[in-house]
């Protein structure tokens, strides 16, 4: 029969806690990128003011008073999940439409574009814990 060496040192390497410490590390900080897309997708292109023209159906809306774009924000949801989401007042009915204003989605598109960045913020957290050395 073989005999394996630094069996221990291995599983305490593999220390469950610090595993899940790294993923939530890399939740948000992917959870955070969505949140800057979603803001950027707002601003980019937009006059404020009197100049402000709305966005056409389909795209994102265009800021105007700042209170959409501002009011996203990333929060933690639970050990292992993260939450991007706007407190504006009209947030989902810009995101979703309402029988009378076609959807004007941002946070969508931006999750979406965002997706291989979150996996990757994961991936790169939890290869750090992976291979630190015992």
């Amino acid at each position: 029969m073989a005999k394996v060496s630094g069996l221990q040192k291995h599983f305490d390497r593999l220390n469950p806690r610090q595993i899940q410490i790294a993923a939530k590390a890399g939740l948000w900080a992917g959870a955070n990128e969505i949140k800057v897309e979603a803001q950027l997708s707002i601003t980019r292109g937009s006059v404020s003011g009197k100049n402000h023209v709305a966005s056409k159906p389909g795209e994102p809306p265009n800021n105007d008073t700042g209170v959409l774009k501002n009011n996203i924000e990333t929060i933690s949801t639970g050990p292992l999940t993260a939450e991007v989401q706007s407190k504006a007042p009209y947030a989902a009915a810009l995101e979703f439409g309402t029988s009378k204003v076609k959807e004007r989605p941002y946070m969508r598109p931006a999750a979406k574009k965002m997706k291989p960045v979150v996996a990757e913020h994961v991936k790169a957290v939890l290869d750090a814990v992976l291979r630190r050395k015992g």
